[in-house]
Parts: structure tokens; sequence; C-alpha cells
């Protein structure tokens, strides 16, 4: 349903944190990136002077009240009054973004049998939302899904749209190409860059995990300190934020845990599992066992007490695979998204004593593995997030 009837201007919901910069701010960027910092502000604490702007930033007052001006004229920021303080002086004029009346287009391309849209606020409300069936879509034809599922949410808009995130399977490149994504047939794809072309409008394209980290980040709960996203859909992948960064590796590949071998001739031996080929083309990966179509091959027909066992075997095979990983980051919590009635219960509980009993009790043993906050909206949150990071310097 579309909201309406919101004040021009709204804080942020729960908004508090942003991601840590991971660059150094050029002289010729310094004007782009101080309006960025007043812009995150505003966004992450709300209706400010330009006072509390000046202080919060570090920039002085000449510099913010330029910047608020050129917001202003932009369209992006208004002010909003006086503040009413009781004290000596002359009162505080307030500034704030202008956060509804303005669209993202936000969409998700985790789920394995659909693909999911919606048209969001800038802090992350859901205006329309709509799905499409995969049918088994690769390569082109999932293209050519994805498109129109685009042109279809952009005419739902009934505000300027400041730009379009996708959060896409596979290992994505800074600047929105799919190096591969075999679960969607897409190979040195440059997604981002034809959307942009044929839809007319700002896309921003990044790997799923990676997307469902930052809004789990920046809308969720997730620990700025050290934290894990592992989405499980019809492949497996995670996010990583730590110390307040996402980490992205030398590849743009970190977190693919799903591609790592669990299942080998060795480790099968004396059972009748045997290693599955995986998407990637190897034998035995996490994703094979893990993902939500493998899970469910599993479990079927079985009885519940079957089922759990089986779960609880899929559990102990992520937390061999996790506990290396926890134990070189020192993460405090992993989150698991993907369905509940598979993943929390003996699957979840069994891969963290399998963590706890494969590290350091300093590390296992403080370890949090819990169900994601944010549900299906998770990726699609963070697939805002990327348009407010690409557009406005917002995260």
């Amino acid at each position: 349903m579309t909201t309406t009837g919101q004040p021009q201007v709204r804080a942020a919901r729960t908004v508090g944190r942003a991601l840590r910069p991971t660059t150094k701010a050029l002289p010729e960027h310094a004007r782009a990136h101080n309006r960025s910092m007043v812009l995150a502000h505003l966004f992450h604490e709300g209706p400010s002077s330009r006072a509390d702007i000046a202080r919060s930033t570090g920039l002085t007052r000449v510099t913010v009240s330029g910047l608020v001006g050129d917001l202003i004229t932009e369209g992006l920021v208004s002010e909003l009054g006086v503040r009413s303080e009781g004290k000596v002086g002359k009162p505080a004029t307030l500034v704030g973004m202008r956060t509804s009346d303005f669209l993202v287009v936000a969409v998700d391309l985790t789920d394995d049998e659909r693909i999911l849209g919606a048209v969001m606020t800038l802090v992350g409300d859901v205006v329309e939302r709509r799905s499409v069936p995969l049918e088994g879509r690769v390569g082109e034809a999932a293209l050519e899904l994805l498109e129109q599922l685009c042109r279809d949410l952009l005419a739902l808009a009934d505000r300027p749209v400041i730009g379009l995130g996708i959060a896409s399977p596979g290992v994505i490149d800074t600047d929105g190409r799919v190096v591969q994504a075999p679960n969607r047939g897409w190979y040195d794809l440059p997604l981002a860059a034809l959307l942009t072309e044929r839809l007319e409008v700002p896309v921003h394209v990044a790997n799923d995990a990676n997307t469902r980290a930052l809004g789990e980040f920046t809308y969720g709960e997730a620990a700025g300190s050290g934290s894990m996203v592992l989405t499980i859909g019809e492949g497996v992948g995670a996010g990583i934020v730590v110390d307040g960064a996402l980490v992205l590796g030398r590849h743009n590949a970190a977190g693919e845990i799903g591609h790592v071998t669990v299942v080998d001739a060795e480790s099968a031996a004396g059972s009748d599992e045997e290693p599955a080929v995986c998407a990637c083309g190897r034998a035995g990966c996490l994703e094979t066992v893990l993902s939500v179509p493998a899970l469910r091959r599993r479990t079927s027909g079985l009885t519940p007490e079957e089922s759990d066992a089986a779960l609880a075997s899929v559990g102990r095979k992520l937390g061999i695979a996790l506990a290396p990983v926890v134990s070189a980051l020192d993460l405090a919590e992993v989150l698991l998204a993907g369905p509940p009635d598979l993943l929390d219960g003996p699957l979840r509980e069994t891969a963290l004593s399998t963590v706890r009993e494969r590290t350091m009790p300093v590390i296992g043993h403080g370890l949090a593995l819990r169900m994601a906050a944010m549900d299906e909206d998770g990726a699609l949150a963070g697939a805002a997030v990327l348009v407010l990071s690409g557009q406005l310097g917002v995260s």
C-alpha cells in the first residue's frame, strides 16, 4: 500500500550509524566529501542546526553554511524553522533532509524462485512491492525479466527516484559489473552500466550478501565491530562488516563461503553422501548442501526427527566452514538470512556448537549465531543503501 500523509521532512527510523570510510579523501574530492558528511549527519541524526552539523562533522560553520545553501538549492534539504530552546540569544534555525520527497527503487535477486522489488523511501520504508517468478530463466532471459520489473517499479513511483539498487548473487566488482553469477548464468555482465543506459536512472549493483550486510548494519541490529550476514537462498554467500567497514577483498569476492568445499571423497567415505556438483563447476561446495533447494531436497519426505537430524548434519558442515573465518576475524556474530523453518533450529544450533568446538574459547564462547533481523527486506534495504551511498554519499 502506498503511504500517504507523511511529513515533508522526517528523521531516520533507527539509522544511527554510518560505515567507516575506507578511502582517503583527496583534495579535489574535498567538496563532495564534505557534502556527503553534511548529508550523512542529517540522515542519521535528523533535523539539526548549522552549528550542530559543524560540531559533528568538524567542518567550519562557514563551510557548513555554504554546503547547506547548495543542498537547499538542489532541493535535498530544507529549513524547518527555529528551535525552541529557551536560551538567551538568537534561536538556531533547523535544517533537515527532505527524505519524504524522494524515493529509491530496490531489487533483490537472492531468491531461487522469484525476483523481488520495491519502491522505498530514503529511510527504508517500503511504499510499493512487486515480484515476478523466475521460472528457471537464466542469462539474457533473466536480464530481460529484471529490466521489465525495474521499469514497472519506476512507473509506480509518485516522487522523484534518485537511483536504483540491485542486490545480485555472484562476484560483483565496484563498477557494478557481474564478474560471475553461475546461478543466474551471468558472466562479465556490465549490469549497472547497461541498466543505467536503458532505464535512464542511476543504477548501483553489488553482491546480494554484501547488500544484506549493509541493510542489517544501517537499518537493523548487526554489530559494527565484527559481523557476518550469511544469505541462504538459491545459493550461499556472506557479507562481512569489520570495524564499521564492509570487507570486499582483492577480487571483490570476500564472503564467497558458499564455494568452500565441505564434502569430498574422504569426508564422504563410509556414508551414503556423495559430493554434489555445484553451479561453479566443482563438487562438494557448501552451497550444494546449504542452499534452500538442497535443504528442501534433503528433508523432503522425512519424519520430524529425521529432518532434524538431516538439518543438524548440514549445520555441522556449516560450522566447520565458519570456524576459521570466525577465528581469523574474531567476529562477534553470524546472522543467518533465509527460511527460519530450515535454519532456525537444529541447523543453527549445531553450527554454533561446532564453531565453539573448533575455536579458542575467547572467540567461540562469546559468538552469537542468530537469525537476521530484517527477514526478506534485508537485501532490499541494503540495495537502498547502495543508492544512498552512490548518489548522496550516505551509508
